[in-house]
């Protein structure tokens, strides 16, 4: 079986660009409308929102490679780069790297790619292991790199990478090629096409021990930030998250040949989705802000740790709403106390009561609770 890498015309990638052409204006009208959006909420919500946004893409881009961290150790460590005000918890290596890898995106995402780029955030996402050989390098091993699944006796290889001695003049074409492609380059692209090629390019070598996943949705975003001339925010790990298994079904029929237009058209649908999840979650936060500020000094500290709690489920909120169970669990109050607090609660407007005795749920009253 040939691999894409291994065909005559690679890394010159082939494609229909008419199919993509309803989808980059697609793209560029939902941009439009988060910037729009973005540009109304003032300097400290941008701030609460930026670390929400950047926080769950950290968290998830790990979990699609089955790393869970914690949430609140990312938030608190992107607050402390930003320089703003963190709980000054201990930070674990894990949650430090990504941390500091999705703020040297948003910054320097103007910036031209270089292979030192790559190595910083290899780095970075790397800080704390012990069982990789290179890190902030190209992987030198002379075994193949190889992507399976399956025991001993019945392995299956989905892909194979070029072998490690070809890395430096891969990674120096795929380097040029990005530059080259930018929008102020010598053959610019269009935002979507562009970062579905560097994306599946980038996984096709593989050119670090670990971590590649991270990296290659890391050089999508900074692509697309780089089209729009500003830091995305987009949902991107968020939304592909969801659908890991159609993500790594696409990469895979499409690791085998350079005409890859339903790769790029599957891609550029999954950032669309994203940007349409970017705006949902931009609508989640306000309303969230908003919801807080309405009752503020109206709710006793096992209420405010409820709805806390409610709030860092996030979009997707608790699939079955509170129960009576759950607050108990949460807060420690008895069951009379509790039963008096949500119905305050729903009273204030911050809860929504569905369902009757032991079915009885709540959900928090912003767009896209679960209720």
């Amino acid at each position: 079986m040939a691999w894409n890498w291994e065909h005559p015309g690679w890394p010159e990638f082939t494609y229909n660009s008419a199919a993509l052409e309803p989808l980059e204006r697609q793209f560029l009208t939902c941009s439009g409308e988060f910037i729009g959006a973005f540009k109304h909420i003032g300097p400290e919500g941008r701030d609460m929102l930026k670390i929400e946004l950047i926080s769950d893409e950290a968290v998830k881009t790990s979990e699609i490679e089955g790393e869970v961290l914690d949430r609140d150790s990312v938030q608190s460590s992107l607050r402390q780069q930003f320089g703003l005000a963190s709980d000054g918890r201990r930070i674990p290596p894990a949650e430090r790297g990504i941390a500091e890898m999705m703020v040297d995106l948003y910054r320097s995402f103007g910036d031209p790619l270089t292979h030192g780029t790559m190595f910083a955030w290899h780095t970075m996402l790397m800080s704390g292991e012990r069982d990789i050989h290179v890190v902030g390098g190209y992987r030198t091993h002379p075994e193949p790199m190889q992507v399976v699944s399956g025991g001993i006796h019945n392995l299956e290889i989905h892909f194979e990478a070029p072998p490690s001695s070809k890395m430096n003049d891969e990674m120096d074409a795929c380097v040029s090629w990005f530059n080259e492609t930018a929008p102020s380059g010598k053959r610019p692209l269009p935002a979507l096409t562009r970062a579905g090629i560097a994306h599946l390019c980038f996984v096709s070598i593989h050119p670090f021990e670990d971590g590649n996943g991270r990296i290659g949705r890391a050089l999508a975003e900074k692509s697309l930030a780089q089209d729009l001339d500003r830091p995305s925010l987009i949902a991107l790990a968020y939304t592909i998250e969801r659908s890991r298994k159609a993500y790594y079904a696409a990469l895979e029929r499409n690791n085998k040949d350079i005409e890859i237009t339903d790769w790029l058209t599957y891609f550029a649908d999954t950032i669309i989705e994203a940007q349409r999840n970017t705006i949902k979650r931009l609508d989640f936060y306000l309303a969230k802000a908003k919801l807080y500020e309405k009752l503020r000094g109206q709710l006793n500290e096992r209420q405010e740790k409820a709805i806390a709690r409610m709030f860092r489920e996030g979009i997707d909120g608790l699939k079955r709403g509170l129960s009576a169970e759950n607050y108990i669990s949460m807060t420690g109050a008895s069951r009379a106390t509790a039963t008096r607090d949500l119905q305050k609660l729903v009273a204030k407007g911050a809860l929504i009561r569905t369902g009757a005795l032991r079915h009885t749920r709540y959900y928090l009253n912003v767009p896209d609770s679960g209720g």
